[in-house]
């Protein structure tokens, strides 16, 4: 079970940070990602982290965003810094037991999502 928080409305440039607790057989994922959607888009993929603690991002998030993880509290983070008015989604934190790093970007790769936490940018 992957349940995600943290969400909120932001002026422009401001941050957050989104947090995902992973319980069950998730805890012990290969990888964590996390994923962002608008309405009437496709989700796509912000960044992922394996379970070495390397981190993966998308081109267009790279320098603001940052992927991390707690194994002790079992908790995944996105920290959001200088957010954009594109930022605005809700965003999902997600599992899988296979981590090719060549498709972390595609969403049936993942075994497990959250229910997603909204982000909205003013």
């Amino acid at each position: 079970q992957l349940v995600e928080s943290g969400g909120g409305s932001v002026q422009a440039g401001g941050s957050l940070r989104l947090a995902c607790v992973f319980s069950g057989h998730t805890y012990n994922p290969s990888c964590l990602a996390w994923f962002r959607q608008v309405p009437g888009k496709e989700r796509e993929g912000v960044g992922t982290i394996d379970s070495d603690g390397k981190t993966t991002y998308a081109d267009h998030v790279k320098g603001r965003f940052t992927i991390s993880k707690d194994s002790a509290k079992n908790t995944l983070y996105l920290q959001i810094n200088n957010l954009k008015p594109e930022d605005a989604a809700m965003y999902y934190c997600a599992a899988r037991t296979r981590c090719t790093i060549s498709t972390w970007r595609t969403v049936s790769e993942y075994d497990y999502w959250g229910q997603g936490t909204q982000v909205t940018v003013s």
